[in-house]
């Protein structure tokens, strides 16, 4: 089974910085498409930010110009540079991740993930 272990939630004032982590492990061992969802209290989950096998990334416009995803060289291991953070940002974040397709045309990423982190806690306050 594949785990999705995150890190670095916590709670910061408006216009603060946080960065989260969120790392793959276990079986089977694949490569894998990230990205990251987040949702605020009484609201569904809303996809924020995704890279894609060739670097590409999207993100939501809620979010756009001031997170950053970034994978490392393995793409086992997913961050979210999460800055001038507001008040509105307070949300559970989750990490997703899927296996790298393999496909006639070469490597390509879903539209859906396989896997799931636990959340984590993101507190802005003013």
């Amino acid at each position: 089974q594949v785990q999705l272990v995150e890190s670095g939630g916590g709670s910061v004032q408006t216009g603060g910085t946080l960065r989260l982590s969120c790392a793959a492990s276990g079986y089977p061992d694949n490569s894998y498409c990230m990205g990251w969802f987040r949702q605020h209290p009484g609201e569904e989950r809303e996809a924020i930010a995704r890279i894609y096998v060739n670097g590409s990334i999207i993100y939501s416009d809620s979010v756009k110009g001031r997170f950053t995803i970034s994978q490392d060289s393995t793409k086992k291991t997913a961050y979210l540079q999460m800055n001038s953070l507001k008040p509105e940002d307070t949300a559970m974040y989750y990490c997703a991740a899927d296996p790298i397709a393999a496909t006639p045309w070469g490597p390509r990423c879903r539209s859906e993930f396989s896997y799931w982190g636990q959340g984590t806690k993101v507190t802005v306050s003013s």
